[in-house]
């Protein structure tokens, strides 16, 4: 018998290699040609060439991102691509697990994407998709995280297998014209979801409920509460007599009288706590040994709390100035690796003022425990809620990268936030190359220099990978916000300010927004991020710090226009800080170094380099004497439903989970 067993495993495998499809033996490079080819018009894709390799070394193929060699990611965004899209081909390619089509000119149905079992991420976002989507399309797809098919045509009711994926974090449904009820979630990873204005009906489940009325407007048929609520009870009978006409709207008058007494005690209770005058502990001042700013002066006050109105440097006695927190104030821890503590613990610790911005200001807080943390102060709010602030900390404490500074906790009251992160002795990258007024210049040479750069990028393009959904994933990168541990390993800080502070404020402090086309058109996107990496290039190669990050416009240099004329004479090598020891061999690879810079800040993003190239080029950069490592780092991130995840970081910024 075991014999016949073997003998048919054995007919039964030669069966199935000659009648297995021939997209099995098909190359990546061919797939992804074949795939272009389905497309009405693809100039925008004129880099996919025959006979180069989408994932080769001094690959050029635009939107494809590898790992480990395999194309592991597909995002054509915004390329005016349209026709069919071949599945077909895309089923071929054995590692891709995103799949993104977002912001072009497709149509008809949605394609046979659930063939693709392996998926996490599809995002098909404002095209022209139309018709129905079946009941069990998503069934197979048990390991999506993220689904996007905003800004379409898609009607019927809303696939009841969406609400069935129990790894699903993101979903957005926005803007289409699906009608019906909302099906029953069992979404236990979700904490995004829109499905504004479509047709829905009916009432909201109370799973639901915690993403706000945000989620669900521009549907008039949709009603929430504890039971079931039937819309068309709330329209008025055309038939209804006066009297009963008047009672009813003598009845609205009331009610909402009602509620504005209501809303306006609340108001008043809640402002009586944060002054104070109940059941309030006083929580003790911070002590200031002494003041650092971002030009280096140091000065010297005491006394200074960590609550008042303004970040202040001046000398402050006593307890002048301190705020009180009352019971449920307390610090959230989202990142305990490095110890958990209180608000208690925070406010009596000794502190320094590390820096007072416009929008934030910073302390080194030195706690009783011997821990040190620093805390910034959001001075200027965005107007966002506790759960939605909650939400979008917690985002950011599943980020695990070496070279990103991932939040320890965080503080949430209606006019102040604060954000806890470790502290770094070390300093920043500003203080490194510029130090004190009147100390030496910076000591790091040019291997030093090197290593801080490629380990930007690393934890930028980490950045943007993992808050792709964010216009600005970093949004505030500038030399002060990169910390260097004492190895000089940098470390990004600062990011996903955009989400907490008001657009106002931001568009006047943030780094991202002094990129050009954020000054000119007032138009945002990742590549404003690849632009400040650039002046982090130029700055790192002169030694000059540059004007872009001088909010008033006065004093710095303008490292751009200095690099590009440098460019045209043929003089670079004059450009570059004579505090670095320069050969032959490291001039040439300086002068590499510093042609990407310049690209990183072409005035036309779309002449600008994305992300990935960024990336790639500035890790093709070796020192003398050391070789390329092209290894990958292997990491292991907390996703946002609390389990834990390996995630593969390559050298060539590509990410794969595992």
């Amino acid at each position: 018998m075991a014999i016949i067993s073997v003998l048919g495993s054995s007919i039964f495998l030669c069966i199935f290699l000659v009648i297995s499809p021939p997209t099995l033996c098909i190359s990546e490079s061919e797939a992804l040609l074949k795939l272009k080819k389905s497309f009405a018009n693809s100039s925008s894709l004129d880099s996919w060439k025959p006979g180069t390799e989408p994932c080769a070394a001094n690959a050029q193929w635009i939107g494809i991102i590898c790992a480990n060699g395999l194309v592991s990611s597909l995002r054509l965004k915004n390329l005016g691509l349209s026709g069919e899209i071949d599945v077909e081909s895309l089923a071929s390619l054995p590692g891709l697990r995103s799949v993104g089509f977002v912001s072009n000119s497709f149509t008809g149905p949605i394609p046979n994407f659930h063939r693709m079992v392996l998926l996490k991420g599809l995002y098909l976002s404002r095209n022209q998709f139309s018709g129905e989507i079946a009941a069990d399309y998503f069934k197979p797809m048990a390991g999506l995280k993220k689904v996007w098919l905003s800004g379409n045509r898609f009607s019927g009711r809303i696939p009841a297998s969406l609400f069935q994926l129990s790894h699903l974090m993101e979903l957005r449904l926005d803007n289409n014209q699906f009608s019906g009820g909302l099906p029953l979630p069992e979404l236990p990873a979700l904490v995004f979801l829109d499905v504004s204005n479509n047709n829905l009906e009916g009432e909201i489940p109370p799973g639901l409920m915690r993403f706000g009325a945000n989620t669900f407007k521009g549907n008039p048929g949709l009603c929430g509460s504890d039971e079931a609520c039937d819309p068309s009870a709330m329209s008025t009978d055309p038939g209804m007599s006066s009297t009963h006409m008047s009672l009813f709207m003598w009845f609205m008058v009331a009610a909402a009288l009602m509620f504005l007494v209501m809303v306006i005690g609340i108001f008043a209770m809640k402002r009586r706590q944060e002054s104070g005058d109940d059941d309030i502990d006083e929580c003790p001042s911070f002590h200031i040994s002494s003041v650092r700013r971002t030009d280096g002066v140091v000065c010297r006050g005491e006394g200074i709390a960590l609550g008042p109105p303004q970040c202040s440097v001046q000398s402050v006695s006593g307890r002048k100035g301190s705020r009180k927190y009352g019971k449920g104030m307390e610090i959230v821890m989202i990142n305990d690796e490095k110890g958990e503590f209180t608000m208690q613990d925070l406010m009596k610790s000794t502190a320094e003022v590390l820096s007072n911005g416009a929008s934030s200001c910073s302390y080194k807080a030195v706690m009783l425990t011997g821990m040190t943390v620093v805390v910034k102060r959001i001075k200027e709010n965005a107007k966002i809620g506790k759960e939605q602030f909650d939400g979008e900390m917690r985002r950011l404490g599943c980020l695990k990268h070496e070279n990103v500074s991932t939040p320890l906790a965080y503080h949430f009251r209606r006019d102040e936030k604060l954000l806890v992160s470790d502290y770094k002795p070390k300093g920043s990258l500003l203080y490194a190359l510029h130090g004190d007024r009147g100390s030496s210049r910076s000591e790091l040479d040019w291997s030093a220099r090197l290593k801080i750069v490629q380990g930007i990028a690393r934890g930028l393009a980490y950045l943007h990978a993992e808050l792709s959904s964010l216009d600005l994933p970093h949004g505030n990168l500038k030399s002060s916000n990169v910390l260097l541990s004492q190895e000089n390993e940098p470390l990004l800080t600062d990011y996903g300010l955009c989400l907490v502070i008001s657009s106002c404020l931001a568009a006047q402090t943030l780094a991202a927004y002094k990129a050009p086309e954020a000054i000119l058109d007032h138009h945002i996107s990742p590549k404003c991020d690849v632009y400040c990496l650039g002046i982090i290039i130029l700055e790192v190669l002169t030694g000059k710090f540059p004007c872009q990050f001088v909010n008033n416009g006065e004093g710095g240099v303008d490292t751009v226009q200095l690099a590009r004329s440098a460019i045209a004479d043929e003089n670079e090598h004059d450009l570059f800080d004579p505090h670095m020891e320069q050969t032959d061999k490291s001039k040439h690879e300086m002068k590499q170094l510093l042609h990407i810079g310049v690209a990183c800040t072409e005035i036309k993003p779309e002449q600008r380099l994305d992300m990935t190239e960024a990336l790639t080029r500035i890790e093709g950069i070796t020192v003398e004497g050391r070789s390329h490592d092209q290894t990958t780092i292997q990491v292991e991130a907390l996703s946002r439903d609390g389990s834990f995840r390996e995630v593969v970081l390559s050298r060539d910024g590509s990410f794969r989970e595992v």
